[in-house]
């Protein structure tokens, strides 16, 4: 569900929101802009969907022991 909110900015602003965003695209550049600040994303589901992923698991783990071969090997 949407909300209409009305917010007040500055003249220049408002004008280059028109000019390079577009005047009917700035409620949605508005809203990518913001939504990271304001909803917490779910990350323990989003980890444990991620775990379930058997072959996406098994590229990291190959991954993460290939780079620590490589850093075994550098001198120090």
């Amino acid at each position: 569900m949407q909300k209409k909110l009305t917010i007040t900015i500055d003249e220049q602003v408002y004008e280059g929101l028109h000019k390079i965003i577009g005047p009917r695209r700035i409620s949605r550049f508005i809203e990518d802009l913001v939504r990271p600040y304001v909803i917490q994303p779910a990350l323990e589901a989003a980890y444990q969907e991620m775990a379930r992923d058997e072959e996406r698991e098994a590229e990291a783990l190959e991954w993460s022991e290939a780079t620590i071969k490589d850093v075994a090997d550098d001198t120090r």
